[in-house]
């Protein structure tokens, strides 16, 4: 089997990281959305905590293509 599961966690981390960042810069100025978090913009924080996790999980991905994968 061919698929390494580190791609499609990275994609889906990445993407998902990716629009949570876009959507907390654009709200960063509503101090009314974020008044029940503390005025703590969580969606900023977490997009990009989701962006590296999901990185991270792609140069894995890319990493391991050339050691010619697990072990028998």
């Amino acid at each position: 089997m061919g698929l390494d599961i580190r791609w499609p966690i990275g994609l889906m981390f990445s993407l998902v990281g990716l629009l949570l960042t876009v959507y907390g810069i654009v709200t960063m100025g509503d101090a009314e959305m974020y008044h029940r978090s503390l005025g703590i913009n969580i969606n900023l924080i977490w997009g990009v905590v989701l962006l590296i996790f999901g990185g991270l999980m792609l140069i894995l991905a890319m990493r391991s293509k050339g050691n010619g994968g697990p072990p028998k």
